[in-house]
């Protein structure tokens, strides 16, 4: 019983109770009073049930009827309810976008990438963290993230999809008593015998292994923060490798940044986002966005760095 009622046959009834008429039910739901009186049939034959007295005068709910129409509004209601809601997620009125990124990118790319796609989506709701990148892919393997940046390197994983935003060159943070200040260029070969303060994941594989060894600094401190390396190398002989997107943490802290070369070495820096059968809209727009606003953004930096 009831296993084919539908919702054009609920709302047929609804409005029948609300008008007290099949001809004024009919007209506000723009159908003809033979078509209306056809689905309240249907309807009281799918429950096997009156749910209307009719007569030559007036049409009401039976007794059933009565005690049906509430629960009848209610599904009407949670429905209606259920595709606003629907429509709101699908127009990117109101959603969530949980992100995440190292540091380096947290302290440049993401402040202003978030503060630009709020201000043309300000009811989307990006919860944003910095992390460790191992957290980064953690964090999108256990569903805790929805969209992660960096290094493209930093992940082989099967199930998180690469997007590669742009490729960055690695230079050198100095101090600006440093001799090498002074230059345009600084090869690799001109930071072997001084101390270098490494933040990087994986330094001597990643990027080491792309310069000559007998090219390579010979003293390396590691630390875990690119603030950290930079302060160390504030108060204390040495240099910092670092991508050239660094430039404005570099002269925060009241150093020089140089282009690194001979050989230029260089990586990728990438949006990841878990491999699945599709994104949430508010998911999928972030992740556009971040595609051409990050790709412009560091076009701009680079242009800024060379001075063109």
């Amino acid at each position: 019983m009831g296993t084919h009622v539908t919702l054009r046959q609920l709302r047929a009834f609804c409005a029948v109770v609300e008008t007290g008429s099949f001809t004024d039910a009919a007209k506000s739901m723009h159908l003809s009073q033979a078509a209306l009186s056809g689905l309240v049939k249907e309807l009281e034959s799918q429950v096997d049930v009156r749910l209307l007295d009719r007569s030559t005068r007036a049409v009401a709910p039976s007794v059933v009827g009565e005690a049906f129409v509430p629960l009848v509004r209610r599904v009407i209601d949670d429905l209606d309810e259920a595709l606003a809601s629907l429509d709101n997620i699908k127009e990117l009125r109101r959603g969530v976008v949980r992100v995440a990124a190292p540091e380096t990118l947290s302290c440049t790319l993401l402040p202003e990438l978030i503060t630009r796609y709020n201000a043309s989506h300000p009811d989307v709701d990006v919860r944003f963290d910095d992390v460790a990148i191992e957290e980064v892919v953690g964090g999108l393997q256990s569903g805790r993230i929805d969209i992660g940046f960096g290094p493209a390197t930093s992940t082989d994983a099967d199930d998180i999809v690469t997007h590669v935003l742009w490729t960055d060159p690695l230079w050198v943070a100095l101090h600006p008593h440093d001799p090498l200040a002074e230059r345009d260029v600084v090869g690799w070969k001109d930071l072997r015998e001084r101390t270098l303060f490494t933040y990087m994941r994986a330094f001597e594989t990643r990027v080491l292994s792309n310069v000559p060894p007998r090219q390579q600094p010979t003293r390396i401190v590691p630390v875990n923060r690119v603030n950290t390396a930079l302060s160390m190398l504030k108060v204390k002989p040495g240099a910092v490798v670092c991508p050239s997107m660094t430039r404005p943490l570099v002269t925060g802290f009241g150093l020089v940044i140089r282009p690194l070369k001979h050989p230029v070495v260089k990586r990728s820096i990438a949006v990841y986002v878990r491999r699945r059968p599709s994104l949430s809209p508010a998911v999928e727009s972030f992740l556009g966005f971040s595609r051409q606003f990050a790709r412009r953004w560091a076009s701009a930096g680079s242009s800024e760095a060379t001075g063109s």
